[in-house]
């Protein structure tokens, strides 16, 4: 399951606007590092298309993750703003719409209900990730969670749905503004 999703499907359509349009792409080659381990960091990334690996220096930098089109990187330095606890490099050719921390912070402090919706979608992406992180530790296979009660599973789907639908419409806004460098990239918008 795309991780951006829980993202989107939380936002409004005018929230993904104001991040298509204060975002900047950047494609990255193999071996380009996104994110250095320890150094700070002043941008959250969305990965739209390729493939990225997760590496910490105590474990002699061997691959602790994988990334793929979808997921959210840089999102815990944004929120406890600490420096990143890992590397991110790209491990195939790879396109990132890339969101500046100082920016993001000056949207959340100017518009109340964006920073709200912005941060129970972290919230549910974050405790998304932990309850993966418990399920992995417990010996299951790493897939994301979200376990919810019966009364919460329609939003969730709902939810879901919508940032599906957000994040196919965000790569096609994405594709219009910069079609040149978008027309070869296809979006496969399954799980």
């Amino acid at each position: 399951m795309k991780r951006v999703v829980f993202i989107l499907g939380v936002l409004e359509d005018e929230d993904v606007d104001w991040l298509i349009e204060s975002g900047q792409r950047r494609e990255l080659r193999p071996g380009d590092v996104l994110i250095s381990e320890g150094e700070a960091c002043d941008e959250f990334f969305l990965i739209l298309d390729g493939g990225l690996e997760v590496s910490v220096a105590a474990l002699s930098d061997q691959p602790i993750a994988r990334l793929a089109t979808g997921e959210v990187v840089g999102e815990m330095s944004f929120v406890d703003g600490q420096p990143p606890s890992a590397t991110v490099t790209a491990l195939d050719p790879s396109i990132v719409l890339s969101i500046s921390c100082g920016q993001l912070r000056h949207k959340l402090q100017q518009d109340i209900w964006f920073a709200s919706r912005f941060y129970r979608a972290l919230a549910i992406l974050l405790s998304s990730r932990l309850r993966s992180t418990v399920k992995h530790l417990q010996g299951q296979h790493w897939r994301p969670v979200a376990a919810l009660n019966d009364a919460g599973l329609d939003e969730m789907d709902d939810m879901l749905s919508m940032g599906n639908i957000r994040f196919d419409w965000m790569l096609k806004r994405l594709r219009d503004v910069n079609s040149n460098p978008w027309e070869e990239l296809e979006v496969d918008s399954g799980d």
